[in-house]
């Protein structure tokens, strides 16, 4: 570009900086409309819709404490943060990149002050001779996105991070649950997105821990059978078990349904009580 001489010049201020480089080996990936940016693996576990749907059913008040079995990349935390101002919530990861990630993930989205991550297996939390974990009973509100897979019904997978995220012990589903309602005071809830034909397990689990629980399924079309569940309960509550209408995802098309766009999109709340 050509330029004229001039007496003196004025200077130009600096460019704005770049967004931080995505690693290699890892996607950004957009979640409540692209108001969150997600860190992921490439190849492994990468959470999706379901953790959105179940953040969206913690019905938490700011200056609330949470706690999240499984924390993964952050993504139901984050969610749930970004909803909802001057929350505290305390995650568990056994996977060593998966825990790095999500405080990464909780930096970049300037959310930091609302997240903490444990490395660590989340049956330690039943100890209580470990320093750095919380007390039980300490949290408003607990909740997690388990595994869905058992060990002795699939082929384990070459991807490690996958196969730690994908493998469940046939008593694991049901200590995630005893430890989720272990961390939450009387009166504060418990909440677990899981598939559908976990359902049983799940009540069994929930059975003299947690009344009033709701049963909000997820279907993927009108007319089709529920391929999800959130299950919420109160612990110490003696109300009844209630199955809610649910939740299609899907119109006729592709297109998310006006009342599923509203959360993924959105970010609003599924209230379930």
């Amino acid at each position: 570009m050509q330029m004229t001489a001039v007496t003196q010049t004025t200077p130009q201020a600096p460019p704005a900086s770049a967004p931080a480089a995505v690693p290699a080996s890892l996607t950004e990936d957009g979640f409540l409309g692209g108001r969150l940016k997600i860190l992921q693996p490439e190849k492994g576990f990468r959470a999706g819709i379901d953790s959105v749907f179940l953040a969206a059913t913690i019905n938490c008040a700011p200056g609330e404490t949470l706690f999240e079995a499984g924390i993964g990349t952050g993504v139901a935390a984050l969610c749930v943060a970004s909803r909802v101002a001057n929350v505290h919530i305390t995650g568990v990861e056994i996977a060593t990149r998966y825990a790095m990630m999500a405080e990464q993930n909780a930096k970049r989205n300037e959310l930091e002050s609302a997240i903490r991550v444990i490395k660590g297996d989340v049956k330690d939390a039943m100890r209580r001779d470990l320093a750095n974990w919380p007390e039980h009973g300490s949290f408003s509100h607990a909740f997690a996105n388990p595994p869905f897979f058992d060990k002795d019904k699939i082929t384990s997978s070459s991807n490690s991070l996958r196969a730690v995220a994908n493998s469940f012990g046939p008593e694991d589903l049901e200590l995630w649950v005893k430890i989720l309602c272990t961390m939450v005071a009387i009166r504060g809830t418990v909440t677990v997105v899981h598939r559908t034909e976990a359902l049983g397990r799940l009540l069994t689990a929930m059975e003299g821990k947690l009344g009033d629980i709701r049963i909000a399924p997820l279907y993927a079309r009108e007319g089709m059978a529920a391929s999800r569940i959130i299950v919420q309960g109160v612990k110490g509550s003696k109300g009844p078990l209630q199955l809610l209408p649910g939740l299609v995802l899907h119109s006729s098309g592709s297109q998310f349904t006006p009342e599923a766009e509203a959360i993924l999109r959105d970010g609003l709340a599924w209230r379930l009580r």
